[in-house]
């Protein structure tokens, strides 16, 4: 496995796989990043200030990624955890647990303190993996994301 900054040649392969992961989970509905317009130029929006993305190949092949992202409404000295997905042969083998201590690291060498993210119930193996690297369930969302459809939000220290 590799992780890698993205690239503009990544741009349709990864709004490709994040569709297909929001289609397997069935969570392919308005109010979620699948209908975001940038979904398709992900390495132009990344190119904001405060901002990164990195891609996971495996032998070559991407199959999924994760970013941050200074979400309007955070406080600056808090990013957000966005576009943070896998295939299925990508799941189950550590990779997620990699790319997730990828951002928050990061994110830290950014100079954030703190990470936050949104998501959804469906997506089961997600939460516990939050979980278990130190994220705290909220009982609100924070910030101006748009995705009014997640359910779960959480946070962690980056200390």
């Amino acid at each position: 496995m590799t992780i890698r900054k993205i690239q503009a040649r990544d741009n349709q392969t990864l709004g490709t796989v994040i569709r297909q992961v929001f289609k397997e989970f069935g969570i392919d509905r308005p109010g979620t990043a699948y209908y975001d317009p940038e979904l398709f130029s992900l390495s132009t929006l990344f190119e904001t200030p405060g901002s990164a993305y990195w891609v996971v190949e495996i032998d070559g092949e991407l199959v999924g990624g994760g970013g941050i992202f200074p979400t309007k409404g955070l406080d600056s000295t808090c990013v957000e955890l966005v576009k943070f997905y896998l295939l299925p042969k990508a799941r189950g083998k550590g990779f997620g647990k990699e790319l997730l201590l990828h951002c928050c690291a990061g994110a830290k060498e950014m100079g954030y303190q703190s990470i936050y993210l949104e998501t959804m119930p469906e997506l089961t193996s997600a939460v516990p993996l939050y979980e278990k690297t130190g994220f705290r369930h909220l009982s609100a969302p924070s910030g101006c994301s748009g995705h009014f459809a997640c359910s779960i939000w959480m946070q962690k220290e980056l200390v």
